[in-house]
């Protein structure tokens, strides 16, 4: 009897553990499995910014093939875009005679836009074609426009060499040291301090020297 008791003692202590270790929540330690990681959703997807420059494009192409066709209009309208230069330079390609040209760089110079290489390049070949007062004025001013020290250099340098060979016989030495030194001054300090623009300032130094013996003689 006795031993029935011990056993049946003994079994239902090993139930009572068994009930307890089942019921026992599981150890904070254990890592529960983490949901899959989805990527951050933008504000705007790459596809919508694709879109949504699309138009942009769209319009930057447009203004190129308008100044190419002739529409000056479409130069002014491209003035605060970047693809501004492009644009100029498209209206400087159709400008393919001296009344086009000449009226592009009247039109340039009413709305006060920016110049570039493009369309001093070509006012200085015009020059470079039919030099006078005129022309060598209008050629070295567009030259200082647009802010290249290099192509200043060319135009001091060319200016020079047609006056030694006498095709600008209606300025003096005077008068064209002026230009060159009064336009000198539309380049910006960042141009002017650069190294080429030191290469201008010898150019320039030179220049005077010469015409100042011309002017002796």
């Amino acid at each position: 009897m006795v031993t029935f008791l011990i056993t049946s003692a003994f079994f239902v202590a090993l139930f009572a553990i068994a009930i307890y270790l089942w019921q026992k929540p599981r150890s904070t330690n254990e890592q529960l499995p983490l949901p899959p990681q989805t990527p951050p959703r933008a504000l705007f997807s790459e596809t919508q910014e694709f879109v949504a420059s699309e138009p942009a494009e769209n319009r930057h192409r447009e203004l190129i093939a308008r100044a190419a066709a002739g529409d000056l209009h479409a130069v002014v309208e491209a003035r605060d875009t970047n693809v501004y230069s492009e644009v100029l330079s498209a209206a400087v390609a159709e400008a393919n005679s001296e009344a086009k040209l000449l009226k592009l760089a009247s039109y340039v110079s009413q709305k006060d836009l920016p110049v570039n290489r493009s369309l001093a390049e070509a006012m200085i070949n015009s020059w470079r074609n039919s030099p006078d007062c005129q022309t060598t004025a209008k050629a070295i001013h567009f030259a200082a426009l647009a802010d290249d020290a290099e192509l200043f250099n060319n135009v001091v340098e060319l200016a020079l060499r047609l006056f030694k060979e006498g095709r600008l016989d209606d300025i003096s030495a005077i008068e064209l040291q002026a230009l060159l030194n009064g336009e000198y001054w539309l380049l910006s300090s960042g141009e002017r301090n650069s190294g080429t623009g030191f290469v201008l300032k010898r150019t320039l130094s030179s220049a005077r020297r010469e015409l100042e013996g011309t002017t002796n003689n």
